[in-house]
């Protein structure tokens, strides 16, 4: 099991956290509800979901690689 106290941790919920801004900036009402905001906890969510549509490719490889390590390497 990974921890957010190790560096493991902070990269696996990075990247969970940029996935799921990804995914709710493509649902119309969640976008409008959620990620209208640019300032604060709700600015990090939509600066999340920027990186997450902008670079859906290495964000999605740097997801399986992780996603090996974990199951594999740990």
């Amino acid at each position: 099991m990974t921890n957010v106290y190790s560096l493991d941790g902070l990269l696996v919920f990075g990247l969970l956290l940029v996935c799921t801004c990804a995914y709710l900036r493509k649902v119309p009402r969640l976008r409008t509800w959620l990620l209208s905001e640019r300032r604060g906890i709700w600015g990090v969510c939509h600066k999340a979901a920027v990186i997450g549509t902008r670079l859906h490719v290495a964000v999605s490889v740097s997801c399986l690689l992780m996603a090996f390590y974990v199951l594999v390497g740990k």
